[in-house]
């Protein structure tokens, strides 16, 4: 009897590890790709205290990516951290072949090919079209992972360029022609000189179009 109160009291790990699963795929359901969990041992000689409500968190300074941990505390008696390994396999952009620095990539020169993500680099790029069109700023194998920090849009406003002016603002939205003072590519900030000989400054979209917001 003294023995079945006592195991009764002892936390169940098969339960710790539930929780765990628990959390790390609620707090993943937004990733792209395929998730996989998979939970690490825990080790089976612990006697923790049985506890009425556990609660997993994300261990501080650590992501839900790749080999990581996942704590779990009972109130103020115990808490004990779980290894976890979390895969993301989504598909990727590609090199199909090598690619020289300066190209401008087109649609021969890559594809999308699934690859585990928490294995691979920040600001890989998923989406063929964010490649599109914009020039590698180094060269690349085939086969490699192509990253946004490896490349640049195209210059598509240039100095003494005439440009569509957009000015914006709570309430009105005017349009006007100015001289580009600089080269831009989308997204980038440049200098026009409206009629009037004022200086603005805007964002660059595609038209040539600068967007200034007032």
């Amino acid at each position: 009897m003294i023995a079945d109160i006592a195991h009764a009291a002892t936390q169940d790990i098969a339960a710790i590890k539930a929780a765990v699963r628990e959390f790390a795929t609620s707090q993943t359901a937004n990733l792209p790709g395929e998730v996989s969990i998979e939970v690490g041992a825990v080790d089976s000689r612990l006697t923790l205290p049985s506890c009425p409500k556990l609660e997993p968190f994300a261990t501080e300074g650590s992501r839900l990516w790749g080999s990581t941990t996942v704590g779990v505390k009972c109130d103020e008696q115990w808490t004990i951290y779980v290894p976890v390994k979390i895969r993301v396999i989504a598909p990727v952009v590609i090199s199909t072949h090598s690619l020289a620095q300066g190209v401008v990539i087109g649609p021969a020169d890559i594809m999308l090919k699934k690859i585990d993500l928490s294995q691979a680099s920040s600001g890989i790029l998923t989406n063929l079209g964010d490649a599109l069109g914009k020039t590698l700023n180094a060269g690349i194998p085939s086969g490699y992972p192509v990253n946004a920090g490896m490349l640049r849009s195209p210059i598509i406003i240039r100095p003494g360029q005439s440009v569509k002016l957009i000015s914006r603002g709570s309430g009105f939205q005017v349009t006007s022609e100015g001289i580009a003072m600089g080269s831009a590519a989308e997204g980038q900030t440049v200098q026009v000189r409206t009629p009037s000989g004022r200086v603005v400054s805007g964002t660059v979209r595609p038209g040539p179009v600068v967007d200034v917001t007032f």
